[in-house]
């Protein structure tokens, strides 16, 4: 007998090894579906600034028509049926679209005709000699002549088709849905019967945003905007292809929009452009950014078409398009052969295959928001004058005041605006930014990136993970804010940690072997799992507010940061309490809050919802006598102490204006609390690494070099703790950079070529910078 043959367990092949997937589906319980039961309605206009619009109810809370996956087509939507329909269903689809024609005329014409480029070109070649105007004027002529290229932008019908269909196979290769709600675009419908032309507007975030939303459109038969991309592209094909697709670009010769708004003639003929696409009818897309003053103008073109009589009004429609995991080429393009490659082979791998959301909020009119008087900053005031007396000299007097955001758009963009004008579109800015983020649903991702950050730090079992997920979910859906995303716990668990799986850590816990899961320590996943993160701080934006302003009263009372057990109730004054969340509330960027609210209104609004969420309980003030009386006499209400009728008012049942609170474990610091206040800590911290690090800059030093050395240096610093990567990204460092030209600690000195920016007097005195340091880090639970 062979000896091997003896031991025939030896032939039996070994089992495979388990991925962590089927482990992770194995200790999970399946959990019925439970976004079915609640959908909120979002995106509905602003009560305050827009109540027509409102009242117009375009988008109705009607039983929901659900929601489309643009990518899947199939034969249903064509209306044919066979094998050989199956296999090109796609095409068949793009081919049935409606196209609406692109505006008639010669609009290169009229523009070159309207009365703002004729004046601009007046104010151009005015020279005190005529030869000297006649020498100049050929010159000018050419330049314009090149700058009206730009009016050659149209939509061709057939090229609108074809890149469609190839949009329709790149984004099912990138991703796995792309998500639209259904009610959402029937209200777009019903928006095109008003007869105004649609001005498209979101928060941009990646190079896909607008084609996103121009697809959206062409497949449910909607005009397809033209799209502004203030880009320049070298390439003469591509550039061709692109403005016949309604792409408006830059003008020739511009390599950048900062080297475009230096041109006196850019401004006038860009204004009249977009008055003119808006008179024939056409749609527009525009995408705003939060850190910097270059969509503003855009928003006060459209804006100056009404002004100047060539439309009656325009349909401003927010869009939020939320990402479950965006391809990392989008966010950092990298021109070369070798990245292009890279990017092909991650397609094919299907890498990063997540999920897209878009929501359309109801269209308002543009009219009545500015003629409502209700959305303005006018009188604000600089954040050094706000907040600076508070933080020197310890003076609440000044913080209840307005914040000045002027350079959002500043005078040197469209000098030709006045000062109303100006304000008016600043304000319009503000609020389409907020709009625009308010409508944006919440990912799977962006839960789990959450939690894993914010609470489970140094890791997590799944069934703990799953438990938080569920909590979370109910608070978000609590404050009117959508979901991404549908089905089970176990599906949605697992498809949050496939996508995140390359910046997480998976073990095994002994002895049961239920994974856990905690954030790979390195900068790029950090710094990943941050920005899924950005959109919850916007839904817990009071909260966090709040709890902050507690840690900081906090510290003052134990004279630590809020650190270790409280083993004594500690009782808040609303007055105090106030102040620190207005402190906190100016130092916000742009999009967190409305400019139809004030800043005292939102701070007031932060102490209510520290209440609701029950972190806070209202301290009961014990008296003789009370206030008002709810007891029931004999199925009356009664209001007033007193039982004589004329002495009774509105006056006797006001409650007091001093409140106070406490908190609602007075023996441990509640979870929730330090779970909101790190949701701030990373701006926070941002803020005092790089007040500690201002020393290190030379002086003077261009805005740009500022903004990279700031960043380099924030970096150094989380290289030296070992931790807190995710606080020396570049979005963090634009923001503290902007904050510091506000506060006063640097200051901008814009009489050379470029924007240079010196360290103040004030703050090179240690005493100054130590207080100012003091201040930021209050407001951080570490």
């Amino acid at each position: 007998m062979d000896p091997v043959s003896e031991n025939p367990s030896s032939f039996q092949p070994k089992r495979p090894a388990l991925s962590w997937g089927v482990k992770i589906k194995r200790k999970l319980k399946s959990v019925a579906p439970f976004l079915g039961r609640f959908r909120p309605l979002v995106g509905q206009c602003c009560h305050q600034c827009t109540p027509e619009s409102l009242g117009l109810k375009l988008l109705r809370n009607t039983p929901p028509l659900g929601f489309q996956n643009l990518t899947c087509v199939n034969e249903t939507h064509t209306g044919y049926r066979g094998w050989l329909v199956r296999r090109v269903c796609c095409l068949l689809f793009v081919w049935g679209c409606e196209v609406h024609p692109s505006p008639a005329g010669d609009i290169r014409h009229r523009v070159h005709g309207s009365e703002r480029v004729r004046q601009a070109l007046m104010k151009a070649c005015s020279p005190d000699e005529t030869k000297a105007m006649e020498q100049v004027m050929p010159e000018v002529r050419s330049h314009l002549g090149r700058l009206l290229t730009i009016t050659q932008t149209f939509i061709s019908p057939w090229l609108l088709r074809l890149v469609s269909w190839m949009l329709l196979k790149f984004f099912s290769l990138i991703f796995c849905s792309v998500q639209v709600n259904l009610n959402q675009m029937a209200a777009l419908h019903r928006a095109t019967q008003l007869k105004y032309p649609l001005v498209y507007v979101c928060v941009r975030q990646s190079g896909i945003d607008q084609a996103l939303i121009c697809l959206t459109l062409f497949c449910h038969n909607l005009r397809v905007p033209y799209t502004i991309y203030p880009a320049h592209f070298r390439q003469t094909w591509l550039r061709s292809i692109l403005q016949r697709l309604g792409v408006i670009l830059l003008p020739e010769g511009c390599g950048s929009e900062r080297d475009a708004k230096m041109d006196s003639l850019y401004s006038p003929v860009m204004t009249s452009f977009i008055g003119e696409l808006l008179r024939e009818g056409a749609a527009v897309s525009v995408g705003i950014c939060m850190s910097g003053g270059h969509s503003g103008q855009w928003l006060a073109r459209v804006h100056q078409a009404i002004s100047d009589g060539l439309v009656p009004d325009v349909s401003v429609v927010p869009v939020g398009i939320s990402y479950d995991c965006l391809p990392r080429y989008f966010t950092r393009p990298q021109a070369g052969l070798m990245s292009a490659l890279r990017f092909a082979i991650s397609l094919l791998k299907g890498d990063h295959r997540g999920s897209v959301r878009i929501h359309f909020a109801q269209a308002f009119s543009l009219k009545e928001m500015c003629e409502s008087g209700k959305c303005r900053v006018d009188g604000g005031r600089p954040l050094q004058d706000l907040l600076l007396t508070a933080i020197l000299h310890d003076r609440m007097d000044t913080i209840f005041s307005q914040k000045d955001v002027s350079w959002l758009l500043p005078p040197a963009v469209m000098p030709e605006l006045s000062p109303a004008d100006r304000q008016q579109t600043i304000a319009l800015t503000l609020h389409l930014m907020y709009s625009s983020t308010t409508s944006m649903a919440i990912m799977s991702t962006s839960l789990v990136s959450c939690l894993l950050l914010h609470k489970h730090r140094k890791g997590v079992r799944v069934s703990m993970l799953c438990r938080d997920i569920c909590w979370l979910l109910e608070e978000v859906l609590f404050r009117n804010t959508d979901v991404g995303y549908g089905g089970s716990l176990v599906g949605l668990v697992h498809h949050a940690l496939s996508l995140l799986r390359p910046y997480l850590l998976l073990a095994a816990a002994p002895p049961t072997g239920e994974p856990i899961i905690a954030p790979r320590p390195d900068p790029d996943s950090l710094l990943i799992l941050s920005q899924h993160c950005d959109s919850l701080t916007h839904v817990f934006i009071h909260e966090a507010v709040g709890a902050c302003a507690v840690s900081a009263m906090l510290s003052e009372v134990v004279g630590c940061g809020g650190g270790g057990d409280l083993e004594f109730d500690v009782v808040l004054g609303q007055e105090e309490l106030t102040e620190k969340s207005l402190q906190l509330t100016h130092l916000l960027s742009p999009g967190f809050i409305p400019p139809c609210q004030t800043a005292h209104g939102f701070a007031l609004d932060v102490v209510d919802s520290m209440v609701r969420c029950g972190v806070l309980v209202m301290e009961e003030v014990q008296k003789d006598t009370p206030v008002c009386d709810f007891m029931k006499r004999q199925g009356v209400l009664s209001w007033a102490v007193s039982d004589n009728p004329d002495q009774s008012s509105d006056s006797d049942c006001e409650e007091p204006d001093a409140r106070s609170y406490k908190l609602s474990q007075p023996s441990q610091c509640p979870e929730l609390l330090f779970f909101l206040c790190s949701l701030l800590s990373v701006r926070l911290r941002a803020l005092c690494w790089a007040l500690e690090s201002l020393h290190y800059l030379p002086s003077p030093i261009t805005e740009r070099d500022c903004l990279s050395q700031l960043h380099a240096h924030l970096k150094n610093r989380a290289q030296l703790d070992k931790a807190h990567y995710e606080t020396s990204s570049i979005d963090l460092v634009r923001m503290v950079l902007r904050t510091f030209i506000d506060l006063g600690v640097l200051i901008e000195d814009g009489q050379r070529e470029d924007v240079y920016l010196d360290v103040s007097p004030l703050f090179s005195q240690c005493a100054h910078k130590e207080k100012l340091l003091q201040f930021f880090k209050q407001f951080m639970y570490n």
